[in-house]
């Protein structure tokens, strides 16, 4: 068990380089597929409970009738959904004189206190108590700012015959004969706040045309319906109450929140399938509007899913460069330790024995670069989080941890690796020790294509020669440099085509341009990683020959661009190969978020991609040259007798 222990501790040594490759695999897989899926994880948990705290309506009942609700239909949505779930009041979009212009503003009017869709108080002004106060909604990218102490006048004789051509009805006849200062009131504006309803910062969809009445299915298209630019919540107070006609303005709304309050969920589909029935076996002569008509929640969410939708298909691409990477690594390394698997083969240790000490080897990589990932999900889920708020007004982000997607591709990455190892291992254990205590054969060089055509291979130097052999000599090294580039390029090349979406397309949405960006690092990160993995394996496999070259008196960088050509030229035919994979990411991105079309990504595009992948190439080289020229001659020409 001494001697066990011992041979496990030199792996860890020797191949140091080997463990931080795989950490780092694991780091920038699992940590960016992990940080995406989270932030959609964040928000849905975020959205519930701001459902829950600030107690969002789940219908509004809007009566068709000019006199609003009568006394049985409010009876039974009493007895349907409980006296205290219910809030009525009134809204319309009216046109108002605001500031000496003409404005279409939004007047909510409630009846007693507002126990459904609590609003947040932003600032209250500290001035005289006014008559008839009013709260106005806090300015975003289409509200304007109403300033507190701002009084307005409200004739509701004229807002009564905008609501019935609003309606597509005739107005009251008798209103005519009421004089203006009877139905006016001027209200003054005590304070700001934010409804629940209302925290998109693309304002709220007019709905003066009954036809607007429902959010458009594509949640983009929302764009072309006219936008509210005041709303105002007032107390059912304000309305004046006329001889022989009531109250000016009916409770036409009705507001109304369900007892179950975990059945949200962020739009479950337990949920859905319950609004769905609730619509459908409503009877009254009234129109129903739910959180899939609320501009707010439905575009929070529909941004969520496109997040969620970019991170599923990029996971598939991450998840295949780390297997790859990490099986050549493994094989790679399991082939460097023959000696020690033959001695200890010989020495009685069974084969699961061996294998396991690689396998605990893939395992520590994997743990130690799992609780890096966690740490890297994190931050990546709070940057996107953050850059939610500049479209809408986030509530506070949910405490409670829901790791299954981080843990899904943890689990699926780590097996993996460890499956990818125990099938290398348990390959060389089944070879004979004597086969194993002797030196793997070099692979046989063979004629290149360029061999062929005497008028151009004659034209080159030895060097240029060697390099085209050797290109092709290792193919299985080749292959897997060439998959992982082009998986890597076409990663870039997605994350740049959301780029060219947002900024030159008409895609506004700062949070899909924060996940192009993520994208283009990550990718960059994970082409870098790919190619000194698949680099440094390449030197240690020809560290007798690198050595030749220095015995024989080439310099330095003579040595080093031996290696050098080798990796851009591999890195240039996996760019080729980019291109086809690069079109079907960009066309499944794309589809998955409902967005853009590949013929319309912009041409530089196409040219900007290979230069983000060749500069992080670059600096790959860079740290490889001191591996490279620090070759021990003497040691890397010993023969392994």
């Amino acid at each position: 068990m001494k001697t066990y222990l011992k041979t496990l501790l030199r792996v860890f040594k020797k191949h140091f380089t080997r463990l931080l490759s795989v950490i780092l695999m694991v780091v920038i897989s699992v940590g960016f597929v992990g940080g995406i899926g989270c932030v959609v994880d964040k928000i849905n948990d975020s959205l519930t409970d701001y459902y829950v705290a600030r107690n969002v309506s789940d219908f509004i009942f809007k009566s068709k009738e000019a006199s609003g609700f009568s006394d049985d239909e409010l009876s039974a949505l009493r007895t349907r959904y409980g006296e205290n779930n219910i809030n009525l009041g009134m809204s319309l979009d009216a046109t108002l004189a605001i500031s000496g212009e003409d404005r279409l503003v939004r007047l909510y009017f409630f009846d007693g206190e507002q126990t459904v869709n609590v609003r947040e108080r932003k600032e209250v002004w500290d001035g005289e108590t006014p008559k008839y106060a009013a709260a106005s909604e806090q300015a975003d990218n289409k509200i304007l700012e109403l300033p507190l102490g701002t009084e307005i006048e409200l004739n509701f004789k004229t807002l009564l015959q905008q609501l019935a051509e609003q309606n597509g009805q005739d107005a009251d006849p008798r209103l005519n004969m009421l004089p203006d200062s009877m139905v006016t009131r001027t209200v003054t504006v005590t304070e700001t706040t934010l409804s629940p309803l209302t925290f998109a910062l693309d304002g709220e969809p007019s709905y003066r045309n009954p036809e607007d009445t429902k959010i458009p299915d594509n949640i983009n298209d929302v764009n072309k319906l006219d936008t509210v630019e005041n709303i105002l919540y007032l107390s059912y107070d304000v309305v004046p109450e006329i001889m022989g006609m009531g109250k000016m303005l009916p409770l036409g709304d009705a507001y109304i929140a369900i007892e179950n309050r975990s059945l949200f969920s962020s739009f479950s589909s337990a949920y859905e399938k319950y609004i769905n029935a609730e619509t459908s076996a409503s009877t009254g002569n009234y129109k129903i509007l739910t959180l899939y008509d609320n501009y707010s929640f439905r575009s929070l969410h529909s941004y969520a899913d496109k997040v969620r939708a970019i991170c599923y298909v990029l996971m598939v691409a991450f998840m295949l460069v780390t297997a790859l990477v990490v099986l050549s690594t493994m094989t790679r390394l399991i082939e460097e330790e023959r000696a020690q698997v033959a001695c200890l083969s010989t020495l009685g240790y069974p084969a699961w024995r061996i294998i396991f000490k690689y396998i605990l080897f893939a395992m520590i990589g994997c743990g130690i670069g799992g609780a890096g990932a966690y740490f890297v999900e994190k931050g990546i889920a709070r940057l996107l989080y953050i850059v939610f708020n500049y479209s809408f007004v986030m509530p506070p982000m949910a405490t409670r941890v829901n790791g299954w997607f981080f843990v899904l591709v943890y689990f699926f990455i780590t097996a993996g690796t460890l499956l990818a190892t125990a099938l290398a291992g348990r390959k060389m254990t089944k070879e004979k020790p004597a086969v194993l205590l002797r030196p793997k054969a070099p692979k046989i060089g063979k004629k290149v294509f360029l061999e062929r055509i005497p008028f151009i291979w004659n034209m080159l130097s030895f060097k240029y020669k060697s390099t085209r052999r050797n290109v092709l000599r290792y193919m299985n090294r080749f292959l897997m440099t060439v998959i992982a580039v082009a998986v890597s390029t076409a990663l870039v090349m997605a994350g740049l085509a959301l780029l060219d979406l947002c900024l030159f397309h008409g895609f506004d949405s700062p949070t899909i341009m924060a996940v192009a960006v993520v994208v283009v690092v990550f990718a960059g990160l994970l082409t870098a990683v790919v190619v000194y993995t698949l680099t440094n394996i390449n030197i240690s496999e020809r560290n007798r020959e690198l050595a030749t070259l220095m015995v024989l008196g080439y310099f330095d960088k003579e040595v080093a661009g031996y290696i050098y050509r080798e990796i851009y030229i591999d890195t240039a035919v996996g760019i080729a190969f980019g291109y086809p994979c690069s079109a079907l990411f960009i066309w499944a991105v794309f589809g998955a978020i409902g967005m853009g079309t590949l013929g319309g990504v912009s041409w530089f595009v196409w040219l900007l991609a290979p230069f983000v992948v060749l500069a992080f190439t670059a600096v790959v080289t860079l740290l490889l040259r001191r591996k490279i020229v620090k070759i021990d001659m003497n040691e890397s020409l010993k023969a392994i007798e």
